[in-house]
């Protein structure tokens, strides 16, 4: 028995041998002819890095189509919700962006080094138990999240720590897809109606148009408008902060100038939402309460938006300036 011990650690060590020096032959007889290699001689010599690529890829389809499987209520309801619900239309298309975004800066991320993580499978493991908590409770907001935290589970368990952070920004993105709970939504509405009543009868008054405000009533001469929740602004405040996310991860290398048009955005949002009910406010003055609705309603809230946008840009290019301002200039003697 030992004799043939001795002679399969023998086999075993050629045959771990032979690969290396198969592509060690192969280099020298191209230096000799003066020529390089062409094509990846790694793959082509070494079967066993095909097949580790071969079942690298196989892991992901088959995780791929188990969350496909696993979450498909989820994503389902999701985008009923994205359809019916105004408050969150843009959800639709901030997975697309998390998309493109992944596959702009494909070439940063896959030149990383890849060092699978075991305990990417802890993860996997606890975002499935929220998952199921999430449906049992009946709180869609849990069971949205863990799909983002079952992702980068996923993604620790076969790239690793390093390749989570270099995309870390197209998955802590899709946040902005997954509708807010419903205490924290009402928790925000009641303010902002506030706020915008406030705003539209100062507006009003400022402009001549006698205004009485009680509550959420605006009662001007000729009609009484009612700030509804539709009218708080919080549909222009999400869709705008997802907007300026997106513009400023695109337009800006600054991680504060980012963070500050982000901020930037929640008082430019409040603001032009006021300025819409002034505007609301004047034309049922002047033509009557029901001319704010149907198509005159969609105009005043793209322009309004649009309005907050070019508000954003304005202040980017302030930014800018600022900068340009701020830094020092070369001393020459």
């Amino acid at each position: 028995m030992l004799p043939i011990n001795d002679e399969i650690r023998w086999w075993r060590a050629v045959g771990r041998m032979y690969p290396l020096a198969r592509e060690s032959a192969v280099s020298v007889r191209s230096l000799k002819n003066g020529s390089c290699p062409r094509g990846n001689r790694t793959l082509e010599n070494n079967p066993s890095a095909e097949k580790s690529i071969t079942g690298t890829w196989f892991t992901v389809v088959l995780l791929s189509t188990l969350v496909v499987i696993l979450y498909a209520p989820v994503l389902s309801s999701l985008a009923r919700q994205w359809w019916d619900d105004p408050n969150y239309s843009h959800g639709v298309f901030v997975p697309l962006f998390a998309i493109y975004i992944l596959w702009h800066e494909r070439d940063r991320w896959r030149a990383l080094p890849h060092h699978p993580s075991n305990f990417g499978f802890a993860i996997i493991l606890c975002a499935i138990g929220l998952r199921v908590l999430g449906t049992l409770g009946a709180e869609l907001f849990t069971a949205r999240l863990s799909l983002l935290i079952l992702i980068s589970g996923v993604v620790i368990f076969l790239v690793g720590f390093r390749v989570l952070r270099a995309i870390a920004f197209p998955i802590g993105y899709l946040l902005f897809m997954i509708p807010l709970p419903a205490i924290v939504y009402y928790q925000l509405t009641l303010p902002l109606q506030l706020c915008a009543s406030r705003l539209g009868a100062s507006g009003l008054v400022t402009l001549g148009i006698h205004t009485v405000r009680e509550g959420n009533l605006l009662i001007l001469p000729n009609c009484t408008l009612n700030v509804v929740e539709a009218c708080s602004g919080i549909r222009s405040l999400l869709s705008l902060l997802a907007a300026v996310v997106a513009y400023g991860y695109l337009a800006e290398v600054s991680t504060w100038k980012r963070a500050a048009l982000a901020v930037a955005s929640i008082p430019i949002a409040i603001a032009t939402n006021g300025l819409r009910l002034v505007a609301t406010g004047v034309l049922s003055f002047h033509f009557g309460p029901n001319v704010d609705s149907g198509l005159v309603h969609l105009v005043l809230g793209v322009f309004f938006f649009a309005l907050a946008f070019l508000s954003i840009l304005l202040v980017h290019e302030l930014f800018g300036l600022f900068s340009k301002n701020q830094s020092p200039s070369w001393v020459h003697p």
